[in-house]
């Protein structure tokens, strides 16, 4: 059975969800992102359990509302910043990939960056409780040295997840192989997916 790869060019949390809504065609999909991406895969998931197949989210940054979380303490500062002197200025210093990363991202968010990072930043994940009547499986990931989508997280969420695996890398790792996490997110998956889902606990 071959299976289709859709990446909408979405950029707000309700174009992300509208772009999911409409990816859904009658049969389950594997949803999942990075970070608020796998924050916006996971509670559509939770709200329509019937069309998730499976779950593939890497560096989840909080539980339920954001918080004063690192990445969401690091999103209004940065959109304090871009507000404040602009895109470029608010990169000073964040070097190789990840600088690059988010150059290229950042910028095809235009005015409207700002207003996205406090978006993110004033987001709703999921509970773990809703979490954890998500019997699918999932692949989980996360970056062992990474202070602003912390392994501890990723560890709950994967506690939460009745079938959820989850495969670490580092920062470091990314910065020699930007495959590093996908690769960690779909090794988790796959170890997940022959499990029948059980209540942990």
């Amino acid at each position: 059975m071959g299976a289709g790869l859709t990446t909408p060019a979405t950029v707000s949390v309700d174009e992300h969800l509208a772009a999911l809504d409409a990816a859904w065609t009658g049969t389950p999909l594997v949803v999942g992102g990075i970070s608020l991406g796998a924050h916006v895969a996971a509670g559509w998931a939770v709200r329509h359990p019937e069309r998730c197949a499976a779950l593939l989210v890497a560096l989840p940054a909080w539980h339920g509302p954001a918080g004063d979380s690192p990445a969401a303490l690091a999103a209004r500062a940065s959109a304090a910043v871009v507000d404040r002197d602009g895109v470029d200025a608010a990169l000073v210093g964040v070097d190789g990939w990840l600088g690059a990363e988010l150059r290229r991202v950042w910028h095809r968010h235009g005015p409207r960056l700002a207003g996205t990072l406090r978006a993110a930043a004033g987001s709703t994940a999921p509970e773990p409780d809703e979490l954890a009547r998500l019997a699918v499986p999932a692949g989980v990931a996360a970056c062992s040295d990474d202070p602003v989508h912390p392994l501890g997280i990723a560890r709950s969420w994967t506690a939460a997840l009745p079938g959820a695996v989850l495969r670490t890398t580092t920062l470091a790792a990314l910065g020699a192989d930007r495959a590093a996490l996908g690769r960690a997110a779909v090794l988790a998956l796959l170890s997940a997916w022959g499990r029948t889902a059980v209540p942990k606990g």
